[in-house]
């Protein structure tokens, strides 16, 4: 392995075979190149693959992390999903299309502004970390943004321009005029707008997508190092939340680093120019939770301008409130970490559910829980299934709950009813598990007949009805039946 201009290694070639990425079509300028005489020739049109990446839920740390102290967040068995379909030289034309928000936009390559983004001033290579937005490139997006879903109504127009924004920055910054058109489509399990990462999972399998149609990522595959597997992780990550910076302006970043990494992390950024300090959570427990959307719509910015504002007017009692959510996360990251857990406790679980009300009372304090959020915690006290708190933002969206040891079953059939009746949406989920993971080529051994096993196509995919037909169809988590997924991994992960 060599190394880039950063310091980091650049990895050899990947392990998918055939046409599968590498990292030798896109070096730093000061990297000797190959005479042309050597160069391999062009490959044929790459087969259409996948890309996964998890939601996740901050379990200890809401609003402390914007404030520069630490979060726990582990990720959650719901994912985005987007295939990637190559298409002809001929087809001049790039499409972006999220299935599950009925958005679908197509752009002429050749008409974008790679001038500027491909000027001197302005690239950005693979290995860069980016911490901001340059506003010359945001203003030549502009046009090729302003077009996107014009007759929808505001809020949906917001969210979908908001998606092109980032497709189109990323898009720009890590391909090149050459590129093939191609169809990017996604599919999600991952409720929207709900705290859940939902975009950071689309940035996630948006960067890694790009990243490896430029043959800039190594693997993944089963043999891989995890120094080098880190690597990738990292460079995902860090255009992932580029990404993230187009969609919300300001992200602590915590979403796109444990969505591309996995399991759990243990997240601070203080300083913006420097990198985020993150402490990998090796052998987080997968713990079983219940995932309540309240369907309270709520935005991230406000809820966290109501906490700003609040540290202003009374700066001492908040600090003491954040300085109490961070050592809740402490607690917890040092029970766990200890020969004093075990998931099959009781008593354990008693310790983590007792941070969980602490937790949540604190945010209480802050001002960003909401009526529809007490009456789940309200539902679950009386039903005695576990320990409930919000997660994210808060102002709505979900709550999660830790499922107590001695939970009954008819408890929770009533709880579920109940929720239900009252305009719930209910998941039933676990934390931990992988990170990002690709599938190269898109064919799954779905216990199908194909030869070979299923091609996914586009048909298949955009027609695979809500999570339980996603899941069926390509799902990371379902047993027996996913052999294709790889996954980059951490440390001593499975």
């Amino acid at each position: 392995m060599t190394e880039s201009s950063d310091g980091m290694p650049t990895p050899s070639p990947s392990q998918f075979g055939g046409d599968g990425p590498s990292v030798d079509s896109q070096r730093s300028p000061s990297s000797t190149r190959r005479p042309n005489m050597l160069r391999k020739p062009s490959s044929p049109m790459a087969p259409p693959f996948m890309v996964s990446a998890p939601g996740k839920v901050i379990v200890f740390g809401e609003h402390a992390v914007v404030h520069g102290k630490q979060a726990m967040a582990a990720v959650i068995s719901l994912r985005s999903y987007l295939l990637v379909t190559t298409l002809s030289k001929s087809r001049r034309t790039v499409t972006l299309n999220f299935r599950d928000i009925n958005l679908d936009h197509t752009w002429d390559i050749d008409s974008l502004p790679w001038d500027l983004f491909h000027h001197p001033s302005k690239k950005k290579f693979y290995y860069d970390r980016v911490t901001c937005l340059d506003p010359d490139l945001l203003e030549a997006l502009q046009p090729h943004i302003s077009n996107v879903s014009p007759d929808q109504p505001p809020d949906v127009r917001k969210v979908h321009q908001g998606s092109a924004n980032a497709f189109l920055y990323l898009y720009l910054s890590l391909g090149s005029p050459q590129s093939h058109g191609a169809i990017y489509t996604l599919r999600s399990t991952i409720p929207i707008g709900a705290g859940l990462g939902s975009s950071a999972s689309v940035c996630v399998c948006l960067s890694a997508a790009l990243l490896l149609q430029i043959r800039a990522l190594a693997g993944p595959h089963p043999d891989q190092p995890f120094d080098e597997s880190e690597v990738q992780i990292e460079r995902i990550n860090r255009w992932a939340f580029v990404g993230e910076l187009c969609i919300h302006g300001n992200p602590s970043g915590v979403d796109n680093t444990v969505s591309a990494g996995g399991k759990a992390v243990i997240f601070r950024r203080g300083d913006y120019s420097k990198p985020p300090s993150v402490v990998p959570i090796l052998d987080f427990p997968e713990l079983p939770l219940l995932l309540v959307n309240s369907r309270q719509p709520r935005s991230t910015a406000t809820e966290v301008a109501k906490v700003g504002a609040l540290k202003e007017a009374h700066p001492a009692i908040t600090e003491a409130l954040l300085d109490g959510i961070d050592q809740v996360t402490s607690s917890a990251y040092e029970f766990l970490s200890s020969k004093r857990f075990s998931k099959d406790s009781s008593e354990a679980l008693d310790y983590l559910g007792t941070l969980f009300r602490i937790n949540h009372g604190l945010l209480v304090s802050l001002g960003v829980s909401h009526p529809r959020l007490e009456r789940v915690r309200e539902l679950v006290d009386h039903n005695g299934i576990g320990w409930s708190k919000l997660t994210g933002a808060g102002g709505g969206g979900c709550t999660i709950t830790l499922v107590g040891a001695n939970r009954q079953s008819a408890a929770l059939k009533r709880l579920e009813a109940q929720l239900a009746e009252e305009g719930y949406d209910l998941f039933e989920t676990t934390l931990g598990g992988h990170g990002v993971g690709v599938l190269w080529p898109a064919v799954l051994k779905n216990g199908s007949d194909e030869e070979g096993g299923e091609e996914i196509d586009q048909q298949k995919f955009e027609t695979a009805v809500g999570n339980d037909g996603i899941e069926r169809l390509v799902g990371v988590g379902v047993p027996d039946v996913r052999e294709g997924w790889k996954f980059w991994r951490r440390g001593l992960m499975g």
